[in-house]
């Protein structure tokens, strides 16, 4: 997955506290910036992305976020929790003239060390619209991370504030129907010869804690946001955005030979592994604009 503005939620287990106050008062010592997880995994997560990106991203995703996109040469566009910047540097070869914003720091970091000097990378949340001036971008898109975002809706407010009015914003996840963290599982029948997808839960929006990513605090762990499809029109149609696509990509990933592999294959290409949902920023109502 990529790395997240405004991302992952830390949360400490707590420890035994102490409210003894220091005697003498000193002067201050400046405040240290707490890492946050991501920023703590981020050389573990950039030799994982690498400078191309994983299978998934080359193959199905990137490619697949230029197409619902349709921008041009020129173009600013803007990678929207960009992480190491796997997907701008993939549109600076298309010679688009790129953006990207992230929270973490030292994410960022890598995404400098492996990047041109002409993509601009930004510190700051995604849910934060005064990180760009209004109506400045032909398209935005956000790849792997809005599960991982607590306030959707202000990442999306952010967007249609940025975006030109009639542009694209792309969004993928992985698919929320059928990928749900503890609560989707793979099973086998093996009366039918037959792979399924069960699902357990889905309607009711839940934050699911997930383990830290190798290298991260050990007390800490991360929390992924399960949000029903529902809910992101929903929030985007409130942004001011109309959803014109929806695609469901599955995985191109071909189990080795055996008994149970010709099922696997066949549960991979019927059950979803990504969504993209793309949204057109649409014109402000007039009613709007008088206010």
């Amino acid at each position: 997955m990529m790395a997240k503005s405004g991302g992952f939620k830390q949360v400490k287990h707590k420890a035994g506290s102490s409210n003894r106050k220091p005697v003498s008062a000193t002067r201050k010592k400046p405040e240290k910036k707490e890492l946050t997880l991501w920023d703590q995994a981020s050389r573990w997560y950039d030799s994982l992305v690498g400078g191309q990106g994983t299978d998934f991203q080359k193959d199905i995703i990137m490619p697949g976020v230029f197409r619902l996109l349709e921008v041009s040469k020129k173009d600013r566009v803007l990678d929207l929790a960009c992480g190491q910047g796997v997907f701008s540097r993939y549109l600076a070869k298309k010679g688009v003239r790129v953006e990207g914003l992230d929270s973490s720091s030292e994410l960022l970091k890598h995404a400098r060390s492996r990047s041109g000097p002409s993509i601009k990378y930004h510190v700051g949340d995604a849910g934060d619209a005064e990180n760009f001036e209004a109506d400045c971008f032909d398209g935005i898109a956000c790849l792997m991370a809005i599960q991982n975002i607590e306030k959707m809706d202000l990442l999306f407010k952010s967007a249609s504030r940025w975006l030109k009015t009639g542009k694209h914003f792309v969004v993928v996840m992985t698919h929320p129907c059928f990928r749900i963290p503890h609560q989707t599982h793979w099973g086998w029948d093996d009366e039918k010869k037959l792979e399924y997808r069960r699902v357990d839960h889905y309607r009711t929006e839940t934050n699911v804690p997930l383990l830290p990513p190798p290298f991260a605090d050990s007390k800490s762990f991360t929390l992924t946001y399960h949000r029903p499809l529902q809910s992101y029109v929903s929030a985007l149609v409130q942004a001011g955005f109309c959803v014109d696509a929806i695609e469901e990509w599955v995985s191109n990933k071909n189990s080795l030979p055996g008994k149970r592999a010709k099922a696997e294959n066949r549960a991979r290409k019927e059950i979803p592994l990504f969504l993209a949902l793309r949204a057109r920023l649409m014109p402000e109502p007039a009613s709007q604009k008088d206010k």
